[in-house]
């Protein structure tokens, strides 16, 4: 167990994983980030929409030593966001760290003449609104104590717009790194940092439910396709962003607010 991070309370949203192909990892970004922040002393509160794999979460952080608790809520809805910071608060006494995970793709992926109104509004509504009312449950918390750190996952999605199948979601990630930047500026004199990690291709368990039908639904395609278009010839892991995400949660990070960080392989350099 490391240090980085003692004395610290860490909610972690998405915190659960969608299952693994066989033979894979059944760890995704969020369930990375908890299990990394809990490995270097971080009390967690581990949230999910699904209540069973927040507890599996809870479970493999309580193997390793470290403090887990699992919560199931919809970060959609602000009721559950205030109880899900009320909940930490009463188990722990205190909000140190709110990492902001959840995250979706269109069900009918489409430039702006196929996207279907539905889909935007469902994809808007998880991937921005949920850190609206996730941020507005803690932020008044973290004022008070005058101290904390939000941390945002969006996607270089946000920041290259190569692929028009992908509208709706480059658009909701683009007001993600927004929504950070806006957030950081009037934070930052409170002593609340606000950062967003930037993952290019990870290859996570979800890319295997969210994204196989692009690629004929062949693994193997879809990850020799992914690999060969990132600089460094491979996906990332979800533990990469996690250890992204730890070094911005940290004190050594204590300089550092408004900032967009790629974790992408190089992927960025290449420009458009």
């Amino acid at each position: 167990m490391g240090e980085r991070l003692r004395d610290k309370v860490a909610i972690v949203t998405g915190a659960g994983t969608v299952p693994a192909p066989e033979g894979y990892d059944p760890v995704g970004n969020g369930r990375a980030a908890a299990i990394t922040y809990a490995s270097e002393g971080a009390r967690v509160l581990a949230v999910d929409l699904n209540g069973p794999s927040a507890d599996e979460t809870r479970r493999l952080i309580e193997a390793e030593g470290g403090t887990c608790s699992a919560f199931e809520a919809d970060v959609t809805v602000s009721d559950d966001c205030h109880s899900m910071v009320a909940q930490a608060i009463r188990l722990f006494g205190q909000v140190d760290i709110l990492h902001n995970n959840v995250g979706i793709v269109p069900r009918n992926p489409g430039g702006i003449l196929d996207a279907d109104e539905k889909d935007w509004d469902l994809v808007m509504n998880v991937n921005v609104k949920s850190i609206f009312h996730t941020s507005r449950a803690v932020i008044p918390h973290m004022v008070a104590c005058k101290r904390g750190v939000i941390l945002t996952v969006s996607s270089l999605a946000a920041v290259r717009h190569g692929d028009p199948k992908m509208f709706i979601y480059t658009v909701s990630k683009a007001a993600v790194n927004s929504l950070t930047l806006s957030l950081a500026v009037e934070m930052a004199d409170k002593g609340v940092r606000v950062n967003c990690i930037m993952p290019g291709m990870i290859d996570s368990p979800t890319i295997y439910h969210e994204l196989l039908r692009f690629y004929g639904n062949d693994p193997e395609r879809m990850r020799t396709e992914r690999s060969q278009r990132i600089p460094m010839k491979r996906m990332g892991l979800p533990w990469d962003v996690a250890r992204a995400a730890l070094f911005l949660a940290c004190d050594d990070a204590q300089y550092i607010t408004g900032q967009i960080l790629g974790v992408d392989g190089g992927l960025l350099a290449l420009g458009g």
